[in-house]
Formats: structure tokens, sequence, C-alpha cells
């Protein structure tokens, strides 16, 4: 069972700081606007009191209209799992850790080899996490290419939904796709009502940089938000492409982004449990290209997370990428970088945390593996040090006395699971011992680790009743079940 931990010992800003960023947010809000794509926002906004022009599809959001918002969505938002124990809770600094992203291609868990990914990967990726300690949820990281497109969603829903019992989350490519992926959920869940009461799947809907709500992800929110269920409403500024080259720009222009998607949420349905977000980061000057492993990433992420904690909303946020194609120590630093700092910034739900390399292009099992230790490291950390009577330990140390030895002493035994995190991939052996387990390297040890899991795993299934009558139901999903 993943625990939740309190975050937010990192704080990059001041109140002043903070005070000048929310109100860049309002003047980008009620001076400039948004591009608003779809028809339905547009006469959803000017119904209630926003600045429509029609022409230009600008939507300019009052203060009073987005504070309102702000106010009307939860401060809390419960991500449930299909078993209690794997809830998900998102309220102030509560660290949550998981996958993300939506990739093209695996790194073959056999050959090693770049491919394109399909619907085994939803499916193994899936057991991965759901038998991995420190990786608390699934967002669907994978796209299968081996079904037809009219199928994708249904497809990365349906093995994701029959191989983790934990919160799962998802971006969505068509409309039918979405509510062909809210019906299996609702199958799943007993009926709509049952769903509503505990949702275990939430979803994506991206905002565009700079300042654009395309109609396509604008009328998946909609649809979203008329359900009531939990969605995510990220944006994405790159810092010297999309945004302003500077952090408290980008900072300032991804606020003004995911908030207007979630005022466009409280609009729809008051209520709607919402996660403002962000998957901001810079374009590299060299290469012109975007990079996911950058540190000043995990700032402009950190940066948003202490505003969202100023405006007491969860907070959807990205750290723990890398940019390297292979599992060296590039991979390693990137991604325990991203992740230490996102975590002490007190994040919510923080995904593309685990398996991600080569700018998000590419799953590796191995990596998710690698990943789950990093975390378990970060989570360690934000767990601090407990100070009590007992933790001091004074007549301990007064029992053994100088030159003492506390190996054999009861407090030891009764403490050091609790003190300190044991790894299960990192080797601490001398190099004697090393040799003769075979000189095996992170990657080969993680992959053992996936391998096993792969083998003997399996999610508490879906009733079969249920399985057989979604997948009468719905042709497209391809693949066999496992047993």
């Amino acid at each position: 069972m993943y625990s939740a931990l309190e975050g937010g010992q990192l704080r990059l800003f001041n109140d002043s700081e903070v005070n000048a960023i929310h109100s860049g947010v309002v003047r980008l809000l009620e001076e400039v606007g948004m591009k608003v794509k779809s028809r339905q926002a547009l006469e959803i906004f000017e119904r209630s009191g926003a600045v429509v022009d029609p022409v230009s599809e600008i939507v300019k959001i009052p203060q009073t209209m987005l504070a309102k918002a702000i106010k009307t969505a939860p401060s809390k938002v419960i991500i449930h799992g299909r078993e209690e124990k794997n809830d998900a809770v998102l309220e102030k600094s509560r660290v949550h850790f998981g996958t993300g992203g939506t990739v093209m291609y695996a790194l073959d868990f056999k050959s090693g080899e770049r491919r394109t990914t399909n619907t085994q990967d939803v499916r193994d990726l899936a057991r991965l996490v759901d038998a991995l300690e420190n990786i608390a949820f699934y967002v669907i990281h994978t796209y299968p290419a081996d079904v037809a497109e009219k199928d994708v969603d249904v497809n990365r829903f349906y093995w994701a939904l029959t191989n983790t019992t934990k919160p799962i989350m998802g971006g969505m490519y068509t409309m039918q796709g979405l509510r062909e992926a809210i019906k299996i959920s609702e199958m799943v869940a007993g009926g709509a009502d049952k769903l509503r009461e505990r949702p275990f799947v939430s979803f994506i809907t991206l905002m565009v940089s700079p300042l654009v709500m395309d109609w396509h992800y604008t009328d998946f929110l909609i649809e979203v938000a008329k359900k009531g269920l939990p969605l995510a409403v990220p944006s994405e500024p790159l810092a010297g492409a999309t945004s302003p080259v500077t952090l408290a720009a980008t900072i300032t222009t991804n606020l003004a982004e995911t908030l207007a998607g979630l005022t466009l949420t409280q609009l729809v349905n008051p209520g709607t449990p919402t996660l403002i977000g962000t998957t901001s980061s810079i374009m590299d000057m060299k290469t012109g290209t975007y990079v996911a492993g950058a540190i000043e990433s995990s700032l402009i992420n950190a940066g948003i997370a202490q505003m969202a904690q100023h405006y007491d909303l969860p907070l959807y946020a990205t750290g723990g990428q890398s940019d390297s194609k292979v599992h060296d120590a590039q991979a390693g630093y990137e991604s325990a970088a991203q992740a230490m700092t996102l975590g002490l910034s007190g994040a919510n739900w923080i995904h593309d945390a685990a398996g991600l390399l080569e700018c998000c292009t590419t799953v590796s099992y191995e990596k998710t593996v690698i990943d789950n230790e990093i975390l378990g490291n970060v989570l360690r950390v934000l767990r601090g040090v407990e100070v009590t009577e007992d933790t001091l330990a004074i007549e301990v140390i007064r029992k053994e006395g100088p030159a003492g030895n506390f190996l054999a002493n009861p407090h030891t035994a009764e403490h050091f699971r609790s003190e300190f995190f044991i790894p299960k991939i990192s080797d601490r052996w001398n190099r004697i011992t090393w040799k003769e387990n075979g000189s095996l390297d992170a990657h080969a040890r993680a992959h053992m680790m996936a391998e096993k899991i792969l083998e003997i795993h399996r999610a508490t299934p879906i009733d079969p009743k249920t399985r057989n009558e979604i997948r009468r139901m719905f042709p497209g999903i391809r693949g066999e079940d496992l047993e």
C-alpha cells in the first residue's frame, strides 16, 4: 500500500512574489484572454458573464469569475482505487507519485530494442504499477499501435482497469472513445452512480500554450465535467518557445491557462473535482527541442505547486523524467533530481515519475522498477526525522555507555525497518560478493525484478461476468485476458 506523505518543505516564493504572480494571472485572463475554439465553451462563458468576442474567439475571464471558480472547486479530490487501500487523497501538500505521458515507443523487455507500443504494454505496465509499492497511480502512458484508431481509448482503459487496482487516469483521443471508457468504468463499478461515488478513473483535458483552449480537448472537458468525474486541466508552456523564457513568466502563463480550464469546469458543473495542472518544461536553445529532464522544469512545477497550495487547489504536476536514451547515469540523476524537487514542493499528483526516457517518447520496464526505488528514497526524505523520547534513545545510550555497540540492542531491532529505507535494486555488498552474484548492474537487477513481477503478479480481477460483457459489447478490444 502506498502511503502519501506531506511535502511543502521547498518554497520558492515569498508572500509578495505569490501576490505578484497571482496579479499576473488575473491580468492575463482579464486583459489578454484565452482563444477558445469550442463553440460549446464560448456559449458557456458568454452565458456566465465572461467577455466573449465570437469573431476572434477571445474570452476574457473577469477576476470575480475566476475567484468564484477557485472557491467552488473542491480543495480535496479523491481518486479512488478499485481497492480502497489504494485511494489517493489529493489536498494541500500530500504527495503521490505515478506514471504518465503518452509514449509511442518502448524498450522491448526481451531484446532491449526500441519498438512501437501495443496493448500488451498497457496491460503489463499496469501490472508493474500494481505491484510496485512506491507508485501510487497509473496514468496510462502507452499508445497501443496494434489497434484501430477508433479502438485506442477503450483498449487503454480496459487493459488498465483489469490489471491494476490503483487509481487510473488517461488522456483521450476521440469523443466516442471517451464515452466508451466511461461506460466500461461504470460497468466495472456496478453503475454510473457508484462510479461517481467512488471514481477510480479520471481524465486529462489539456490547455494549449499560449492561452488557447482547442475544440478537441475542451469538448472532452465539458463531457467529463457534465458526468461529475475527476479531471485534470494541465497546460504545457515551454519556456523560450510557447511562453517567455523567464521561469516566472512561464509559471504565470501556465497558471492562467490551467485556471481558465478550472473556471470552465465549474461553470459547466459546480463542484466538479478538478486538478489544476502543469506539464511545463523548457526549450533547449542548442537543439531547438523540448526537453523533459531539465531541472528548470522542476522549478516551474515546484513554483506552481506553491501557488496551488495558495489557492487551496489540488495539483497535477510533472517530475521524474529523463532525456537519456538508455539506463545510464544521466537517466538516474535527472529522474532523481526532478522527483526530489517535486516531492519537496508538495505537489499532489506527480505524473511522469516512473519509466520514461528519451524526452518522454519511450517507456522502459526496467526504468519503472528503478524509478520505484528512487521514489522510495524521496518518500523517506519526506517522512523526515521523528524526534521523541523513544527515538532520542538517551536511556539506550546510557545503558550501552561509551565505546558500546548498539547492533544487538532491542531498540535497533524495533526501529531499523522504520528508520532506514531498505532498497531492493541498489547493491550494497562488497566487491567480492557482488562478483559472486554475477557482477550485475542496476539495469540487470531491475530486469530480474520486473521479470519476476510479470511472471507471477496478477491484480485483483474484475467480476468475470462483467469482463465478458465488456468484451462482448466492445469487440475492438484486442488481446487475451490473463487468468
